[in-house]
């Protein structure tokens, strides 16, 4: 931790950054797992809608 101090005697913490990296684009497998992942979400989303309609 990066620690300063001003004139009054007041510290001042800096948090250490993280290293910055850059991602790479998902491949076919990822992107089939995301499709898989984004569909059961909404599967779950509209049976939970739909359960609250036929409850109300």
């Amino acid at each position: 931790m990066y620690t300063t101090t001003n004139e009054d005697g007041i510290l001042n913490n800096y948090a250490t950054e993280p290293q910055i990296y850059y991602s790479c684009y998902p491949n076919l497998e990822q992107q089939r797992r995301y499709a898989l992942l984004g569909g059961l979400a909404t599967l779950f989303v509209s049976l939970l809608v739909l359960t609250a309609l036929g409850v109300s």
